[in-house]
Formats: C-alpha cells, structure tokens, sequence
C-alpha cells in the first residue's frame, strides 16, 4: 500500500495541486493578490494553497484555472479530478482528543513518505515498538492520564506501523538507534525482551534497515539529538526534517537546515554498526537478560 492509496495521501494530493497551481499561475504571470482577488480569497490564501497546507474547493480550482488560461476540458478535468483527494478525512481523524495539533502535522508527512531514516537516542523507534513497550512509554511520559487516554494513544502509534510493516509495503525504513534505549528498562524485563526479540525479527525485513549506534559514540556522531528525515516520491514534495520537543516540533524543509540533518545522520551512520552487527547485539543482549 502506497501513501497515495491511505486516507492521508490527501497530504500528497493537495500538495500536488498547489504545485502545479502554481506553476500555472506563474506562466500566465499572475500574483498571488490577483489570484485571490479571483476566488474572493487573500493573497495568503493562495500561498497556502499552493503549499497544500489547506483542502480545495472545486470552484476555486475551477475558477483558478479560467483566470490561468486553462481552456482544455481534458487538463481542466484531470485537475478537478484531483480536488475530491485533498479534502478526505485522515484515518486518525477519531482520535484527535488524544493528538496534539502539532502532531497531526507529522502525521500526514508520515503517511505521504515512501522512506523514513531517523536518528533515535531515548527508545525503540515508534515505528518498531511493540504493542507493550508502546503502552509503557506512554504510561511512563503521562503517569496520572486515564488508561483510556493511553490505550487510544498507543492505538495512534501501532496504526501507524501497519503501513510500513505490511507484508507488500514499498515504503522503507531506514533507523538508527543509540544503544542506550536497547539497555533501557522500559517496561520491565519482559517487555524489554518480548521488544529485543521483535527487533531482531523485524530487522531481516529488506524495507528496513535498522543499526544501533554502540555505547560512547553517541556525542562523537550528533550532538543534534533525535530527529527524523522524511522523504517523498512525488517531485513536488521535498524532503522534511522533524524534531520533537516536549510540547511541540519544528518541521525544517529549507534545502539548506535539511542537508544540515542529512549530514549528521551521515555522521550517526559511519559510526553505527552494520546490519549484521546490529543483529549480533540484540542477541547479545537479549542473552544477557
């Protein structure tokens, strides 16, 4: 299953269509003002249109493409066609009591990506958890939050995977883990190593490649902390670097601050172990407990 083919390829869609909004506008020479002033909209209407960071309406597409000299009934079709796409409801639309707005955000950036790397220092990557350790890292962060919050929380997470780890999934992953959140007790023992042992299994998968960035190399390869780089296949949609923090995320897509990221994650990788290296540790550990 592609991003395109999930209730938030609507992310792709409207992102798409803003592109080639855009470039139309820009043929024909028309401002931004003067393409709102068309569709009794602001010039920042337009500007976050062509982002496609809002849903369409027919009949400003419709009348967009008039003002941009788009006559062809066939071109004006295959655009309009593409409206219906932009505004469909997101498979975690139910559970926004429990996501943050500024999650929601990464969310569609996540379900649009066909490969994700990321750096992870504190835990297992998300991606990866197993239902328990999911359970436990939300417990942990929100001692007093009602089960109910946290059960919702940690279905959010594991509905999350299911596109990834599907059996005919194209998206890849591709994850450094500090081994320090290998060692860390998350859960008990048993949740730890029912998490090891997971791992080690998701880890022959060839859509994931997953390394463990060994004990003391941590500050030697990033002193950037976690963050992750998520990367699209249509040519419209650069790359995007997220980094959490404890109420909020930035969300970097200047070519330069992502090349930044790119060159740490570089970094983290010449000192992470191999593949096999990293399976020979997981068992290592999960020997030890």
């Amino acid at each position: 299953m592609t991003g395109l083919q999930t209730g938030s390829g609507a992310t792709a869609r409207r992102i798409q269509l803003g592109a080639q909004l855009r470039r139309l506008r820009e043929a024909r020479g028309v401002t931004r003002e003067d393409a709102g002033y068309s569709i009794r909209a602001s010039e920042s209407k337009i500007s976050r249109m062509e982002l496609g960071r809002v849903g369409f309406k027919q009949r400003d597409v419709a009348d967009l493409l008039t003002l941009y000299g788009v006559e062809d009934e066939q071109s004006r079709a295959a655009l309009l066609g593409l409206v219906g796409g932009t505004n469909a409801p997101a498979w975690w639309h139910g559970y926004g009591d429990v996501i943050p707005g500024w999650f929601q955000t990464y969310l569609n950036l996540e379900d649009a990506a066909n490969l994700v790397r990321s750096y992870e220092v504190q835990f297992v990557p998300g991606l990866l958890q197993t239902p328990e350790y999911v359970h436990a890292v939300m417990r942990a962060g929100s001692p007093s939050a009602p089960e109910e919050e946290i059960t919702r929380r940690a279905a959010v997470r594991l509905r999350r995977q299911e596109r990834y780890l599907a059996a005919d999934t194209t998206a890849r992953l591709e994850l450094i883990v500090d081994e320090t959140a290998l060692r860390r007790p998350c859960g008990g023992p048993e949740v730890m190593r029912g998490q090891l042992a997971r791992l080690a299994e998701l880890s022959l998968r060839e859509t994931i490649s997953l390394r463990v960035l060994p004990l003391g190399m941590g500050a030697l390869a990033a002193d950037s902390g976690a963050f992750t780089v998520l990367c699209f296949p249509e040519p419209d949609l650069v790359d995007v670097v997220y980094v959490e923090q404890f109420t909020t995320a930035l969300y970097l897509d200047k070519p330069s601050e992502v090349a930044e990221y790119a060159a740490a994650l570089d970094r983290v990788s010449a000192a992470a172990l191999s593949e096999e290296e990293t399976r020979s540790l997981l068992a290592e550990i999960l020997q030890e407990g």
